[in-house]
C-alpha cells in the first residue's frame, strides 16, 4: 500500500485490510507492506501512531523506488492511496514495469473522504486502476457518469463505504456521569478550510464563546496536526498559534486536543465542523452533527456537499440549543448509517478484488490519459514523480539520484525558511519600532 499523507495512510491501510481478509474473515492472516511516498506531506511517526493503523513493514520511497519495489516483490493487491496526479504516475510507471508480464497484481485506488471539488480532474487521474472505490452510492453514480462521459470504461467503479466508519452508537445517557453534564462539543477543524486568518479566528472565537455561554458543557477543538507537520492539505495558519492571541483568558471548559478521531468521538455529544469528513463519522454513530453556515454555504468551503443533509446550522443556532436532525434519505445515499451491517458494505469490493486476483491473466493497466489523449497534460504529471510519458523512469531518476535531490531540496527549503523567519523577526523587532517612532515625530 502506497500513501502520501496521514489521512491517506489511514484510508489505504484500513481499505487494504477490508479488501483482503484471510479465510477466517479477518485481516490477521495477510501481510500489509506500507510505503510512504516522499514529499511535503509525508506523515511523521507521531501522525502514524495517532492514526492507529500499523503495517507489517514500512518505508519511505520515491515514485520510481516504489515501482521497482513492487515489481520485485510481486504483491497480490496494491492499494494506491494518493493524490490524483501521483496515482496517474504510478499507474503509468507500473504499466511500463509490467509490460512483458503475463501476471500482475490487482491495483485499487479511491478517495479518502468527501469528494466536493475537482471531481472530473481527480477521477480521470485515477482512471486505469482495476478498481476505483466509491465511498457511497452518491459517489458511485457520479464517478460512472464522469467516466462514461469521456468515453472511458466505468466498470472499474465499485461502491463500498468509508473504511473508518464504525464505533459505538451514540448514547446520550452516558454523558450524565461525566464532569460536564451538558455534554461535550467537539469542533473538528480542517487544515485548509477556511483559508484565511480572519475566518479561522472567527470560528475559534465562536467556539470559545460557546464554552462561556454553556459552562456545563465541555468544548474541545480537535486539531489535525502540530505546527510544522503537514497533512493531506497544507495548514498555513494553525489554530494552536491563533489561540495564543486570546491570551490566558480562556474558560476552564475549553481545550485543544489531538488524538484519533474515533476516540474523540467516543466522548462527543455534538460534532461541529465546516465540512470535515469527521461529520460522516459522527453521523454514522448517530451523534448530533452540525455543519457550519456562518461563513456561507460555498463550494470553496466544501459545506455545499451537505445540502439536503439537515445538518446545516450556525453558531448562533447552536448557542441557542439547536441540535440538527439529519435527513435519513441523504444519509443512505452518502453511505452513512445505511441499512444492513456495516461490514457487508465492502462485500462487492472484496468479491471484485478476489475475482481479479484469481484470474489467470489481467490486461495491461489502461489509463484514460495517454500521450495521445492528453499530450499537453500527462507529461508534466508524470515528470513530477520521475517518469517519462511512456511510464519509464526519467534519466537521472534512479533511486539514489532522487534521494540525493530530495535531500538537497529539503536543505535548501529549510535554509530559505530560516532566512525568511530571521528577516521577519528583524523587521518586527528592529525596523517596525523605528518606523513607529519616526511617525510620532
Amino acid at each position: 500500500m502506497l500513501a502520501d499523507s496521514d489521512t491517506r495512510w489511514k484510508w489505504g491501510a484500513l481499505t487494504a485490510h477490508r479488501l483482503v481478509p484471510d479465510e477466517s474473515g479477518s485481516a490477521s492472516g495477510r501481510r500489509l507492506d506500507g510505503f510512504l511516498l516522499r514529499g511535503r506531506a509525508t506523515p511523521t511517526a507521531r501522525q502514524l501512531t495517532e492514526v492507529g493503523v500499523r503495517a507489517d513493514a514500512m518505508r519511505e520511497v520515491t515514485g520510481v523506488e516504489f515501482v521497482r519495489a513492487v515489481d520485485r516483490e510481486r504483491y497480490d493487491v496494491i492499494v494506491l492511496s494518493l493524490v490524483g496526479g501521483a496515482v496517474q504516475a504510478m499507474l503509468h510507471g507500473l504499466r511500463h514495469a509490467w509490460q512483458d508480464d503475463e501476471r500482475r497484481p490487482v491495483v485499487v485506488t479511491g478517495y479518502v473522504g468527501v469528494v466536493y471539488e475537482k471531481l472530473a480532474d481527480g477521477l480521470l487521474l485515477r482512471h486505469g486502476a482495476d478498481v476505483v472505490l466509491a465511498n457511497s452510492r452518491h459517489d458511485a453514480d457520479r464517478f460512472r457518469d464522469v467516466y462514461t462521459g469521456v468515453g472511458a470504461d466505468g466498470n472499474s467503479v465499485v461502491e463500498c463505504a468509508l473504511p473508518f466508519l464504525g464505533g459505538d452508537r451514540y448514547d446520550p445517557k452516558a454523558r450524565l456521569a461525566r464532569k460536564y453534564p451538558g455534554g461535550t462539543v467537539v469542533f473538528a477543524v480542517q487544515p485548509s478550510v477556511p483559508d484565511n486568518r480572519a475566518d479561522r479566528t472567527y470560528l475559534l472565537r465562536r467556539a470559545v464563546e460557546h464554552a462561556r455561554r454553556h459552562p456545563d458543557r465541555e468544548v474541545v477543538v480537535k486539531l489535525r496536526s502540530k505546527p510544522g507537520e503537514h497533512t493531506t492539505h497544507i495548514e498555513e495558519l494553525p489554530y494552536q498559534k491563533l489561540i495564543a492571541k486570546f491570551g490566558d483568558d480562556l474558560p476552564a471548559n475549553f481545550r485543544l486536543a489531538y488524538g484519533n478521531m474515533g476516540e474523540v468521538l467516543d466522548t462527543a455529544d455534538l460534532l461541529v465542523t465546516v465540512s470535515s469528513t469527521a461529520a460522516l463519522e459522527s453521523l454514522h454513530r448517530s451523534i448530533p452533527t452540525a455543519v457550519l453556515t456562518d461563513l456561507g454555504v460555498r463550494e470553496t468551503l466544501g459545506n455545499h456537499h451537505f445540502l439536503g443533509s439537515g445538518c446545516l446550522a450556525s453558531w448562533d443556532q447552536l448557542d441557542a440549543g439547536h441540535l440538527p436532525e439529519p435527513n435519513a434519505e441523504w444519509l443512505g445515499r452518502q453511505g452513512v448509517a445505511a441499512d444492513g451491517p456495516y461490514e457487508t458494505w465492502f462485500d462487492a469490493a472484496r468479491e471484485r478484488v478476489a475475482e481479479l486476483a484469481a484470474a489467470p491473466t489481467l490486461p495491461p493497466l489502461a489509463p484514460f490519459y495517454t500521450p495521445t489523449t492528453a499530450p499537453g497534460y500527462l507529461p508534466g504529471r508524470l515528470a513530477r514523480y520521475g517518469f517519462e510519458p511512456d511510464g519509464s523512469p526519467r534519466p537521472g531518476a534512479s533511486a539514489e539520484d532522487e534521494a540525493q535531490v530530495s535531500a538537497l531540496r529539503r536543505v535548501v527549503r529549510n535554509t530559505m525558511r530560516e532566512a525568511a523567519r530571521g528577516a521577519y523577526r528583524h523587521g518586527v523587532q528592529r525596523v517596525a519600532p523605528v518606523i513607529r517612532r519616526m511617525g510620532e515625530l
